[in-house]
Protein backbone atom coordinates (compact mmCIF):
# COMPACT_ATOMS: atom_id res chain seq x y z
CA UNK A 1 0.00 0.00 0.00
CA UNK A 2 1.66 3.50 -0.57
CA UNK A 3 2.01 5.92 1.64
CA UNK A 4 1.04 9.65 0.59
CA UNK A 5 2.44 12.37 2.81
CA UNK A 6 1.94 16.34 1.86
CA UNK A 7 4.29 18.96 3.11
CA UNK A 8 4.22 23.07 3.38
CA UNK A 9 5.03 24.68 -0.03
CA UNK A 10 8.22 26.54 -0.34
CA UNK A 11 9.34 29.06 -2.90
CA UNK A 12 12.22 28.25 -4.16
CA UNK A 13 14.86 29.98 -6.32
CA UNK A 14 14.96 28.18 -9.55
CA UNK A 15 16.51 28.80 -13.22
CA UNK A 16 15.21 30.65 -16.17
CA UNK A 17 13.35 28.44 -18.42
CA UNK A 18 12.14 30.77 -21.05
CA UNK A 19 10.71 30.01 -24.44
CA UNK A 20 10.77 33.45 -27.35
CA UNK A 21 8.40 32.55 -30.10
CA UNK A 22 8.14 34.38 -33.29
CA UNK A 23 8.42 34.90 -37.05
CA UNK A 24 11.45 35.41 -38.97
CA UNK A 25 12.98 38.62 -38.22
CA UNK A 26 11.49 39.35 -35.38
CA UNK A 27 14.63 39.57 -33.24
CA UNK A 28 14.27 36.23 -31.31
CA UNK A 29 18.07 35.66 -31.44
CA UNK A 30 19.07 38.99 -30.20
CA UNK A 31 16.85 38.65 -27.74
CA UNK A 32 17.70 35.39 -26.54
CA UNK A 33 21.75 36.68 -26.20
CA UNK A 34 20.59 40.07 -24.55
CA UNK A 35 18.54 37.90 -21.68
CA UNK A 36 20.84 34.85 -21.50
CA UNK A 37 24.03 37.19 -20.67
CA UNK A 38 22.90 39.11 -18.86
CA UNK A 39 21.50 36.61 -16.68
CA UNK A 40 24.69 34.23 -17.08
CA UNK A 41 28.25 35.11 -17.22
CA UNK A 42 28.94 31.99 -19.44
CA UNK A 43 26.55 31.84 -22.00
CA UNK A 44 26.72 28.71 -24.72
CA UNK A 45 24.27 28.94 -28.23
CA UNK A 46 23.09 25.82 -29.54
CA UNK A 47 23.12 26.95 -33.19
CA UNK A 48 20.51 25.53 -35.73
CA UNK A 49 20.43 28.40 -38.23
CA UNK A 50 23.83 27.94 -40.29
CA UNK A 51 25.81 30.34 -37.83
CA UNK A 52 23.47 33.10 -37.85
CA UNK A 53 24.02 33.71 -34.19
CA UNK A 54 27.72 34.61 -34.74
CA UNK A 55 26.94 37.46 -36.49
CA UNK A 56 26.14 39.14 -32.91
CA UNK A 57 29.79 37.87 -31.72
CA UNK A 58 30.37 41.67 -31.96
CA UNK A 59 28.07 42.79 -29.32
CA UNK A 60 27.78 39.35 -26.96
CA UNK A 61 30.38 37.58 -25.42
CA UNK A 62 29.30 33.58 -25.91
CA UNK A 63 30.59 30.28 -27.19
CA UNK A 64 28.49 27.96 -29.90
CA UNK A 65 28.17 24.97 -31.77
CA UNK A 66 26.56 24.47 -35.01
CA UNK A 67 24.54 21.62 -35.67
CA UNK A 68 23.10 19.91 -38.40
CA UNK A 69 21.37 17.33 -37.58
CA UNK A 70 18.52 17.40 -35.08
CA UNK A 71 17.66 13.75 -32.96
CA UNK A 72 16.48 14.71 -29.65
CA UNK A 73 18.93 12.20 -28.30
CA UNK A 74 21.71 14.60 -29.96
CA UNK A 75 20.51 17.60 -28.01
CA UNK A 76 20.82 15.69 -24.48
CA UNK A 77 23.66 14.78 -25.45
CA UNK A 78 24.84 18.31 -25.62
CA UNK A 79 23.34 19.08 -22.79
CA UNK A 80 25.22 16.70 -21.11
CA UNK A 81 28.35 18.19 -22.22
CA UNK A 82 27.08 21.68 -21.57
CA UNK A 83 26.29 20.95 -17.83
CA UNK A 84 29.75 19.16 -17.66
CA UNK A 85 31.55 22.27 -18.68
CA UNK A 86 29.39 24.66 -16.37
CA UNK A 87 27.88 27.63 -18.50
CA UNK A 88 25.82 29.79 -17.03
CA UNK A 89 23.16 29.69 -19.81
CA UNK A 90 21.93 28.03 -22.54
CA UNK A 91 20.72 29.07 -25.72
CA UNK A 92 18.73 27.07 -27.87
CA UNK A 93 18.49 28.51 -31.30
CA UNK A 94 16.11 27.01 -32.30
CA UNK A 95 14.08 24.01 -30.91
CA UNK A 96 11.96 24.08 -34.10
CA UNK A 97 14.36 22.30 -35.80
CA UNK A 98 14.64 19.74 -33.24
CA UNK A 99 10.55 19.30 -34.45
CA UNK A 100 10.87 19.65 -38.25
CA UNK A 101 14.16 19.47 -38.82
CA UNK A 102 16.55 16.88 -40.28
CA UNK A 103 16.26 14.13 -37.20
CA UNK A 104 13.61 16.26 -35.71
CA UNK A 105 10.43 14.21 -34.13
CA UNK A 106 8.57 14.60 -37.37
CA UNK A 107 11.61 12.62 -39.09
CA UNK A 108 11.85 10.03 -36.57
CA UNK A 109 7.73 9.57 -36.42
CA UNK A 110 7.68 9.05 -40.55
CA UNK A 111 11.25 6.60 -40.41
CA UNK A 112 9.25 4.33 -37.32
CA UNK A 113 5.48 4.76 -39.77
CA UNK A 114 8.20 3.09 -42.59
CA UNK A 115 9.53 0.09 -40.68
CA UNK A 116 5.89 -0.55 -39.13
CA UNK A 117 4.12 -0.24 -42.50
CA UNK A 118 1.24 1.44 -43.67
CA UNK A 119 -1.13 2.86 -41.64
CA UNK A 120 0.77 2.48 -38.76
CA UNK A 121 0.90 6.33 -37.25
CA UNK A 122 0.17 5.22 -33.55
CA UNK A 123 2.78 2.88 -33.71
CA UNK A 124 5.23 5.28 -34.78
CA UNK A 125 4.18 8.28 -32.99
CA UNK A 126 4.44 5.30 -29.74
CA UNK A 127 7.88 4.71 -30.12
CA UNK A 128 8.96 8.53 -30.33
CA UNK A 129 6.80 10.24 -28.10
CA UNK A 130 9.47 8.78 -25.11
CA UNK A 131 12.57 10.10 -27.01
CA UNK A 132 10.87 13.50 -27.45
CA UNK A 133 10.17 13.54 -23.72
CA UNK A 134 13.47 12.80 -22.48
CA UNK A 135 14.85 15.47 -24.75
CA UNK A 136 12.05 17.82 -22.79
CA UNK A 137 13.05 16.88 -19.62
CA UNK A 138 16.75 17.24 -20.40
CA UNK A 139 15.70 20.80 -21.43
CA UNK A 140 14.06 21.75 -17.77
CA UNK A 141 16.34 19.92 -15.81
CA UNK A 142 19.46 21.67 -17.12
CA UNK A 143 21.30 22.93 -14.60
CA UNK A 144 21.55 26.32 -15.48
CA UNK A 145 19.75 29.00 -17.26
CA UNK A 146 17.47 27.92 -20.27
CA UNK A 147 16.25 29.90 -23.00
CA UNK A 148 14.93 28.39 -26.61
CA UNK A 149 13.72 30.27 -29.45
CA UNK A 150 11.18 28.74 -31.62
CA UNK A 151 9.90 29.61 -34.99
CA UNK A 152 6.16 30.42 -35.73
CA UNK A 153 4.34 29.94 -38.77
CA UNK A 154 3.74 33.41 -40.65
CA UNK A 155 0.81 35.07 -42.15
CA UNK A 156 0.22 38.47 -43.51
CA UNK A 157 -2.93 40.73 -41.94
CA UNK A 158 -4.52 44.23 -43.50
CA UNK A 159 -5.04 46.48 -41.20
CA UNK A 160 -5.17 50.26 -41.19
CA UNK A 161 -2.54 52.71 -40.53
CA UNK A 162 -2.49 56.51 -38.59
CA UNK A 163 -3.08 57.88 -41.89
CA UNK A 164 -6.18 55.62 -43.06
CA UNK A 165 -4.03 53.50 -44.93
CA UNK A 166 -4.01 49.80 -46.13
CA UNK A 167 -0.94 48.16 -45.08
CA UNK A 168 0.14 44.62 -44.68
CA UNK A 169 1.39 43.87 -41.35
CA UNK A 170 3.53 40.61 -40.48
CA UNK A 171 1.82 38.14 -37.76
CA UNK A 172 3.23 34.81 -36.59
CA UNK A 173 0.94 31.84 -35.37
CA UNK A 174 1.30 28.78 -33.31
CA UNK A 175 5.40 27.86 -32.21
CA UNK A 176 6.59 24.91 -35.06
CA UNK A 177 6.92 22.75 -32.19
CA UNK A 178 4.50 20.01 -30.33
CA UNK A 179 0.99 21.47 -29.60
CA UNK A 180 1.19 22.64 -26.09
CA UNK A 181 5.30 22.77 -25.75
CA UNK A 182 5.34 26.16 -24.35
CA UNK A 183 3.25 25.11 -20.95
CA UNK A 184 7.16 23.91 -20.58
CA UNK A 185 8.20 26.47 -19.62
CA UNK A 186 7.87 29.24 -16.68
CA UNK A 187 7.92 32.27 -19.27
CA UNK A 188 6.85 32.41 -22.94
CA UNK A 189 7.27 35.80 -24.42
CA UNK A 190 5.91 36.42 -27.76
CA UNK A 191 7.75 38.83 -30.68
CA UNK A 192 6.24 40.19 -34.04
CA UNK A 193 8.58 42.04 -36.60
CA UNK A 194 8.97 45.08 -35.22
CA UNK A 195 10.60 42.98 -32.11
CA UNK A 196 7.92 43.46 -29.76
CA UNK A 197 8.07 40.87 -26.98
CA UNK A 198 4.16 40.33 -25.64
CA UNK A 199 4.46 37.80 -22.03
CA UNK A 200 1.86 35.31 -22.96
CA UNK A 201 2.83 32.78 -20.59
CA UNK A 202 4.21 33.75 -17.02
CA UNK A 203 4.57 31.95 -13.79
CA UNK A 204 6.46 34.76 -12.41
CA UNK A 205 3.59 37.36 -11.33
CA UNK A 206 5.52 40.84 -11.90
CA UNK A 207 6.09 40.00 -15.80
CA UNK A 208 3.01 38.72 -16.74
CA UNK A 209 1.00 40.38 -19.51
CA UNK A 210 3.66 42.70 -20.18
CA UNK A 211 4.39 43.96 -23.89
CA UNK A 212 7.82 45.75 -24.02
CA UNK A 213 9.24 47.21 -27.14
CA UNK A 214 12.72 46.04 -28.23
CA UNK A 215 13.34 44.43 -24.66
CA UNK A 216 16.73 44.86 -23.30
CA UNK A 217 18.56 44.39 -19.88
CA UNK A 218 16.06 45.86 -18.01
CA UNK A 219 13.60 42.33 -18.92
CA UNK A 220 16.56 40.52 -17.49
CA UNK A 221 16.76 42.13 -14.55
CA UNK A 222 13.05 41.59 -13.73
CA UNK A 223 13.55 37.91 -14.69
CA UNK A 224 16.38 37.32 -12.09
CA UNK A 225 14.68 39.11 -9.48
CA UNK A 226 11.83 36.01 -9.65
CA UNK A 227 13.90 33.64 -9.85
CA UNK A 228 16.00 34.77 -6.90
CA UNK A 229 13.36 34.96 -4.32
CA UNK A 230 13.09 32.07 -2.39
CA UNK A 231 15.15 29.23 -0.15
CA UNK A 232 18.93 28.11 -2.58
CA UNK A 233 17.77 24.98 -4.24
CA UNK A 234 20.33 22.41 -5.68
CA UNK A 235 21.22 21.57 -9.64
CA UNK A 236 22.12 18.35 -11.47
CA UNK A 237 26.04 19.53 -10.91
CA UNK A 238 25.78 19.84 -7.20
CA UNK A 239 24.72 16.24 -6.83
CA UNK A 240 27.93 15.06 -9.06
CA UNK A 241 30.65 14.89 -6.90
CA UNK A 242 28.80 12.68 -4.25
CA UNK A 243 27.42 10.48 -7.20
CA UNK A 244 31.03 9.76 -8.42
CA UNK A 245 33.07 9.41 -5.21
CA UNK A 246 34.46 6.12 -4.90
CA UNK A 247 33.49 6.12 -0.82
CA UNK A 248 29.93 7.08 -1.84
CA UNK A 249 27.13 3.81 0.02
CA UNK A 250 24.43 2.51 -1.47
CA UNK A 251 22.23 4.01 1.67
CA UNK A 252 23.26 7.09 0.33
CA UNK A 253 22.87 6.56 -2.99
CA UNK A 254 19.12 5.93 -2.49
CA UNK A 255 18.74 9.42 -0.35
CA UNK A 256 20.62 11.65 -2.78
CA UNK A 257 18.01 9.44 -5.45
CA UNK A 258 15.12 10.95 -3.80
CA UNK A 259 16.21 14.29 -3.73
CA UNK A 260 17.03 14.60 -7.06
CA UNK A 261 13.31 12.93 -7.85
CA UNK A 262 11.94 15.37 -5.79
CA UNK A 263 13.77 18.26 -7.68
CA UNK A 264 12.85 16.61 -10.72
CA UNK A 265 16.64 16.53 -11.66
CA UNK A 266 16.66 12.90 -12.46
CA UNK A 267 16.34 13.37 -16.27
CA UNK A 268 18.89 16.26 -16.09
CA UNK A 269 21.85 15.49 -19.24
CA UNK A 270 25.33 14.60 -17.46
CA UNK A 271 28.65 12.79 -18.62
CA UNK A 272 29.73 9.93 -16.60
CA UNK A 273 33.44 9.57 -15.55
CA UNK A 274 34.52 8.14 -18.51
CA UNK A 275 32.99 11.30 -20.52
CA UNK A 276 29.74 9.28 -22.00
CA UNK A 277 26.39 11.20 -21.82
CA UNK A 278 23.83 9.89 -19.36
CA UNK A 279 21.30 11.32 -16.66
CA UNK A 280 21.50 12.31 -12.87
CA UNK A 281 18.73 9.03 -12.48
CA UNK A 282 20.84 6.48 -14.78
CA UNK A 283 24.00 7.50 -12.77
CA UNK A 284 23.02 7.30 -9.39
CA UNK A 285 21.45 4.02 -10.10
CA UNK A 286 24.44 2.60 -11.99
CA UNK A 287 26.56 3.87 -8.99
CA UNK A 288 24.05 2.14 -6.43
CA UNK A 289 24.14 -1.04 -7.94
CA UNK A 290 27.89 -1.22 -8.21
CA UNK A 291 28.29 0.00 -4.16
CA UNK A 292 25.81 -2.81 -3.43
CA UNK A 293 28.25 -5.30 -5.43
CA UNK A 294 30.95 -4.02 -3.78
CA UNK A 295 29.31 -3.70 -0.01
CA UNK A 296 28.62 -7.70 -0.88
CA UNK A 297 31.82 -8.66 -1.33
CA UNK A 298 33.54 -6.80 1.13
CA UNK A 299 31.11 -8.73 3.40
CA UNK A 300 31.97 -11.87 1.83
CA UNK A 301 35.93 -11.13 2.30
CA UNK A 302 35.51 -10.22 6.02
CA UNK A 303 33.35 -13.48 7.03
CA UNK A 304 35.94 -15.54 5.17
CA UNK A 305 38.77 -13.59 7.40
CA UNK A 306 36.87 -14.58 10.54
CA UNK A 307 36.27 -18.07 9.29
CA UNK A 308 40.20 -18.48 8.95
CA UNK A 309 41.02 -16.93 11.99
CA UNK A 310 38.77 -19.33 14.09
CA UNK A 311 39.82 -22.23 12.10
CA UNK A 312 43.56 -21.03 13.24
Amino acid sequence: MNTFTFAPATKEQAKARIALTGPTGSGKTYTALITGTAIGERVALIDTEHGSASKYADEFAFDTLQLTSFEPTGLIDVLAVAAHQGYDTVIVDSLSHFWSGAGGVLEQVDNAAKRYGTGSSFAAWKETRPMERAMIDALLAYPGHLIVTMRTKTEYVVETDDRGRKVPRKVGLKPEQREGIEYEFDIVGDLDHENTLVISKSRAKPLSGLVIRKPGTEFADSVLDWLNAGKPTPSASDYLATVTAPNTTYEELRVLYEEARRHNLLAAAVLDPAGEPTTLGDLIVRRGTEARKGAGKTGESRKETERKAVAA
